[in-house]
């Protein structure tokens, strides 16, 4: 049963394929995700801490970059990016 705050875009999506209403109506397709970077540059593991140490959120940050928030808490943990701390430390005093 279609609810009510889908009832007025339902029509419209019949005129696609079964596949391409699929991909509409679940969200978008993988093939076409904006999210396709899965790891930062050394360059960039020491701007994430610069914009932590600035007050941005790591939601925020991982929007700037268009990456999973899971790589922006990797570097902010050290579990990646080992060292990029020390570098975004010294840029930061400079």
């Amino acid at each position: 049963m279609i609810s009510n705050s889908h009832a007025a875009f339902w029509p419209s999506l019949m005129a696609f394929s079964n596949t391409e209403r699929m991909s509409l109506v679940k969200g978008s397709n993988t093939k076409d995700s904006k999210l396709n970077k899965t790891k930062f540059t050394d360059n960039e593991a020491v701007d994430v801490w610069l914009r932590s140490w600035s007050g941005q959120y790591q939601h925020q940050i991982a929007a700037a970059y268009e990456i999973n928030v899971r790589a922006v808490n990797h570097v902010l943990k050290e579990k990646t990016h080992v060292g990029s701390k020390q570098v975004a430390a010294s840029k930061r005093s400079a």
